[in-house]
């Protein structure tokens, strides 16, 4: 994994045709080198960061099942993955806590073991059903070839993330991947800390960043710059709640939804 820069990927395999699919939806025009330099040109971020867990990708399979797996051992009732994605964005701990309140409390003197339970299944079977969302792995490969360096930030254990990202195969695509305890759990999101790390590490510049929860957008704020959240996330409450700049239903829609947010 890079640990402190972005590097371009050259993807020179690509056909003309995906590339210009590429330049409309950041509504820029073909040059003779397929168009990267065009895009460089009119797109107005250096930095891209995503959250992860229902932002980049879809975890709420994987964590629901480390969850179930605590309360099964807990003769507790098993909780839907939709309910669990309510609980998904502040941390394993808080969404194990909140599982555990749903089905009948915290217990007073088990809770670290569970915990722990939690923590082992999960790195197991972080990438079972976990998949990229829609349209994430075109977005990419058009930062790609503009040039734009993304990277992950999020309130999982940067281990975990990596592992995850790692069996997806986009681990070492990412400038930097930040974990909740990378910079310390009082540096975890919502601090803007991560968001400033990002940019350190991916070499400074303009930046961004995609989420789908208010500590998202809390972050983005607090390190002063955009944000943009998504409607397909583990929303904890109406999207439009949330303060976040711009709002995409779709991955299609980010290009040209950050290229209108730098010309404001």
């Amino acid at each position: 994994m890079p640990a402190n820069c972005c590097s371009f990927q050259n993807n020179t395999s690509r056909t003309p045709t995906y590339y210009n699919w590429f330049l409309s939806r950041a509504g820029a025009t073909p040059t003779d080198n397929w168009g990267r330099l065009s895009l460089a040109e009119h797109f107005p971020f250096d930095i891209i960061g995503f959250d992860l867990d229902g932002t980049l990708v879809d975890t709420s399979g994987d964590l629901a099942a480390a969850v179930n797996h605590v309360l099964e051992s807990a003769g507790r009732p098993l909780l839907s993955p939709e309910t669990v994605k309510q609980y998904i964005g502040g941390g394993a701990k808080l969404m194990l806590q909140q599982g555990l309140e749903a089905t009948g409390g915290i217990p007073d003197n088990d809770f670290k073991t569970l915990y722990r339970q939690m923590l082992i299944y999960y790195e197991v079977n972080v990438s079972t059903y976990s998949r990229p969302f829609d349209g994430v792995l075109a977005v990419l490969d058009a930062f790609d070839v503009m040039g734009v360096r993304y990277a992950v930030v999020t309130n999982k254990f940067e281990s975990l993330a990596v592992k995850l990202l790692t069996d997806l195969n986009l681990a070492h695509r990412m400038g930097c991947i930040l974990g909740a305890d990378t910079l310390g759990k009082e540096n975890a999101k919502p601090s803007g800390a991560p968001i400033f790390e990002m940019i350190t590490r991916c070499g400074g510049g303009r930046a961004a960043y995609i989420g789908d929860s208010i500590y998202d957008v809390m972050a983005a704020k607090n390190a002063n710059i955009p944000s943009v959240a998504v409607s397909f996330g583990f929303l904890h409450g109406p999207v439009e709640d949330m303060g976040a700049d711009a709002i995409i239903d779709h991955f299609d829609e980010l290009l040209a939804c950050l290229k209108g947010m730098g010309s404001n």
